[in-house]
């Protein structure tokens, strides 16, 4: 059992009192079938790209935004690069299209590029998704402590979204604070307790501020699968080394790894064929 940063016993009450609230809430989505989360089959991927390359472009430029979120929404990123470029040359660029590019240059493994271009965001009225796109970049790289940092001012500037909060208290976690990672993954899983992810962090949260039972609970309320059980595990066990490296003053980052399961499951989204959208713990 991970024990990292115990909290005091008017703060564990709360936190108690809080979880079973969740719960409760959580229990109503448990039979949920959480297999389907993610993106679509290969065979939809392939006839929406053959779509893509056969349509002449919409003519209207809020048309021609929707149809590369729709390629995107279906993993087509580097389809959506190439109409980025061309939507780009026929309308100029716009906050949106920035947004589209970053993201597909996320998702494609090229963080320097889709660094640059949430860069460009932070000044429009797109910042919430440009310091996000910063925070999973940095996770991605195993830097949490920077991942908290661009998270928390998304979440700052969008206090009510819960896949923000989600990812926020996640590189909390993974950079070894536990106890600042109870308010926001509280509040996500309360704004949405369908998410799988977001149950999935708050998990960890469990484990790692040593509540094995009421952890145990939310897993078999939500049927999680034994892989998803074990990946969470693993991580709990990267919060705990976070927490001894935080305590002997080293970065986080050292106790992860490049290699780690945590930076694996982050990462794993850049390629093409990303892992099961459940084994990631920061949203897409």
């Amino acid at each position: 059992m991970t024990h990292t940063l115990p909290f005091d016993s008017v703060k564990h009450g709360a936190r108690c009192a809080a979880v079973l609230a969740l719960l409760a809430l959580l229990g109503a989505c448990a039979s949920r079938d959480l297999t389907g989360y993610g993106v679509g089959p290969q065979a939809e991927r392939a006839v929406l790209a053959q779509q893509a390359n056969k349509d002449p472009a919409p003519d209207t430029p809020g048309m021609y935004l929707g149809l590369i979120d729709q390629m995107q929404s279906q993993g087509l990123y580097f389809a959506s690069l190439a109409h980025i470029d061309a939507y780009d040359k026929q309308y100029g660029a716009s906050p949106d299209s920035i947004l589209l590019r970053a993201d597909a240059l996320r998702m494609t493994g090229q963080p320097a590029a889709a660094a640059a271009a949430y860069g460009e965001l932070l000044k429009t009225p797109l910042a919430t998704r440009g310091y996000r796109g910063l925070g999973l970049i940095a996770g991605a790289a195993g830097d949490f402590a920077r991942a908290a940092q661009a998270l928390q001012q998304a979440a700052q500037l969008a206090p009510t979204d819960a896949a923000t909060l989600s990812d926020l208290g996640y590189a909390r976690l993974r950079d070894g604070d536990v106890d600042g990672a109870r308010v926001p993954l509280m509040k996500a899983a309360e704004l949405d307790q369908s998410n799988p992810k977001i149950v999935s962090n708050l998990v960890l949260y469990l484990l790692a501020s040593g509540d094995q039972a009421q952890a145990l609970a939310v897993m078999n309320q939500q049927k999680l699968a034994p892989d998803v059980r074990a990946a969470i595990r693993s991580d709990a066990a990267k919060v705990a080394a976070a927490g001894r490296a935080q305590a002997h003053g080293a970065p986080a980052q050292q106790q992860s790894g490049a290699g780690g399961t945590g930076t694996r499951t982050v990462a794993s989204a850049q390629g093409i064929e990303p892992a099961p959208r459940l084994l990631q713990r920061f949203s897409q």
